[in-house]
């Protein structure tokens, strides 16, 4: 049986995805039919495969497939989910030996091409996140607290806001990863423990070297940088141009956040265009 679905109600309501959550996906932004840094999504694909002891792919199918559900004409999202198969009863994957692939698209949304020049104001969360080492990092479907944290978004109407720990430090926003620049440092949240590990991460990382330092910060820390955006692979690289401190409702960081002084953001935004 082909393993490859792009018919997502092909996927049977028994499947483990559906079930357990067990499963993992990754979205690529896929402009005139190119995959965007797929080298970095295949990457985060294998290495989820291999933590949470899926099947690997035929990842050179899985590409091609993936390629002919685009137009070539247009800016999409392409999601690319991956399942582990029937086999064991219950929380069990003894004689799960079939890894499903599900593929859709989505148009891109345009807002994001005005975030990248504009800048955004973001708020802060309520919700917490809870550390889960077995799981730190991974893209999994079950995505229920960004769901409860969406909601939060939806509810203030924030483009997006940042999302601390139980332990009041900064580790992500609702969707995107986080940097910010302490006079000559850059900064990231050290996610050993928790969040995600986005594949525009990894290529922040890649691309500022020794330049960048992980770190556990609390709020009051990021307020007062000299520089913040936000990176996830659709978003691209997006200054914040504020923060709305929680509790007050008070927006300190407007003219804080300068546009025209965020000199990290568009030197990552000149490289991060100029690469496939």
């Amino acid at each position: 049986m082909d393993s490859i679905i792009t018919d997502t109600t092909a996927l049977s309501a028994v499947s483990r995805g559906w079930q357990l959550g067990d499963g993992h996906f990754t979205t690529v932004h896929a402009k005139h039919g190119q995959l965007r840094h797929w080298a970095y999504h295949q990457a985060r694909l294998t290495a989820a495969c291999t933590r949470l002891q899926m099947p690997m792919p035929d990842w050179a199918a899985v590409k091609a497939r993936a390629q002919a559900c685009l137009d070539v004409k247009a800016d999409q999202v392409l999601r690319i989910t991956l399942v582990r198969g029937a086999g064991g009863r219950g929380y069990s994957m003894q004689g799960c030996t079939d890894t499903q692939v599900l593929l859709n698209t989505a148009p891109f949304p345009a807002q994001y091409y005005q975030w990248r020049e504009q800048g955004i104001t973001i708020g802060v969360c309520q919700g917490r996140l809870g550390n889960s080492s077995l799981l730190a990092g991974l893209k999994t479907v079950n995505r229920l607290e960004q769901v409860l944290l969406k909601a939060e978004l939806d509810a203030q109407h924030w483009p997006e806001a940042l999302v601390l720990n139980s332990q009041h430090q900064v580790v992500e926003a609702v969707t995107a990863n986080v940097f910010w620049r302490e006079g000559d440092v850059i900064y990231t949240p050290d996610l050993t423990e928790l969040g995600v590990w986005g594949t525009l991460r990894a290529w922040c990382m890649d691309y500022l070297g020794a330049r960048l330092v992980h770190t556990q910060a609390l709020l009051p820390r990021v307020l007062a940088a000299d520089e913040v955006w936000l990176s996830n692979a659709l978003i691209g690289i997006v200054p914040v141009t504020g923060i709305i401190e929680p509790n007050t409702g008070t927006n300190t960081k407007t003219e804080h956040l300068n546009v025209a002084e965020l000199t990290i953001t568009r030197e990552l935004q000149q490289a991060y265009e100029q690469t496939n």
